[in-house]
């Protein structure tokens, strides 16, 4: 079942004939779609060092290549500062027959993502809390937040919440959820733009034995509220540890109130969104709200 209505099919077979056109010293490598339960690009391995990401949504070409730029820009910053290992952006390619956009060319990245319902250990809370301070200690350069997306004001958020709602009767307590709303749309903004991943939970972290080995999906690394990174403490921690990141990180009442704030507009949209098409992407969703909820009094 697809979960965009604007969803592409991409096949293995057109990857394969793609890779070998545009990137011919690839040709005659294996080509094998890898498994995985994210929602924006479909992910190919080429060999045994390579990795290919095709986006799933439609969009105009010139747009979709201006994305795979920036993102590559921003993943080759990442990889740069961060104390575990992440992909490095190799090459961009071009539309071509059987699939209608560009596609990004990265290292691949060996080992395994926490499962949805992880709870890092206090060692993991360590990492994670190092991690976090080591993007932060990049410096922004005098850039700010910029776009749409989470990291910016949260009042922005209201038309998309307000459709979660509407989305939601039925299915959530929606009424507990509007007063959650209420209270941390007014939390006020105090502290200066960090440079920040964006999206620290499950699917696009790597873990072995208990630790932090890997980050995936580092295209987004820019400048945003603190609080998006430290949003991971309500996808990858239970409570006990959860406190021991936020002490690492030095997290103040508002800081760790906005944390919840983000984590929770992006936990409501997966839970209607995905009830049908992504089980695990619906399962995190609720099991984030739930943390959220039975930390938050409102």
């Amino acid at each position: 079942m697809a979960m965009h209505d604007d969803e592409i099919d991409v096949r293995e077979d057109v990857v394969r004939e793609l890779v070998a056109d545009q990137f011919p010293g690839w040709a005659g490598a294996p080509v094998r779609r890898v498994a995985s339960d994210g929602t924006v690009n479909a992910i190919f391995r080429i060999g045994d060092e390579v990795a290919a990401r095709f986006p799933l949504r439609r969009r105009a070409v010139d747009a979709a290549r201006a994305v795979l730029e920036r993102e590559a820009a921003a993943s080759r910053r990442f990889a740069g500062h961060s104390p575990v290992p992440a992909p490095r952006p190799i090459a961009i390619g071009e539309p071509g027959e059987g699939y209608p956009l560009p596609w990004a060319v990265q290292s691949w990245l060996p080992g395994t993502t926490a499962p949805i319902e992880f709870e890092g250990s206090p060692a993991f809370a360590h990492d994670l809390a190092g991690l976090v301070s080591a993007l932060r200690a990049t410096g922004t350069g005098g850039r700010v937040f910029q776009g749409n997306g989470r990291g910016g004001d949260l009042r922005d958020h209201d038309e998309w919440v307000e459709e979660c709602f509407v989305r939601s009767e039925g299915l959530l307590d929606v009424p507990h959820l509007r007063r959650l709303w209420d209270h941390f749309r007014e939390l006020p903004r105090t502290s200066a733009d960090v440079m920040s991943h964006g999206d620290l939970q499950p699917l696009n972290v790597l873990v072995a034995d208990g630790r932090l080995t890997g980050v995936l999906d580092t295209g987004g690394f820019a400048p945003a509220d603190p609080a998006l990174d430290a949003m991971a403490a309500w996808y990858l921690l239970g409570d006990s540890s959860r406190e021991i990141f936020r002490e690492e990180l030095n997290c103040d009442d508002l800081e760790w109130e906005r944390s919840k704030a983000w984590s929770f507009q992006q936990c409501l949209g997966a839970i209607w969104y995905y009830i049908d098409s992504n089980p695990a992407m619906y399962r995190m969703g609720r099991l984030v709200l739930d943390r959220i909820r039975a930390n938050t009094k409102v």
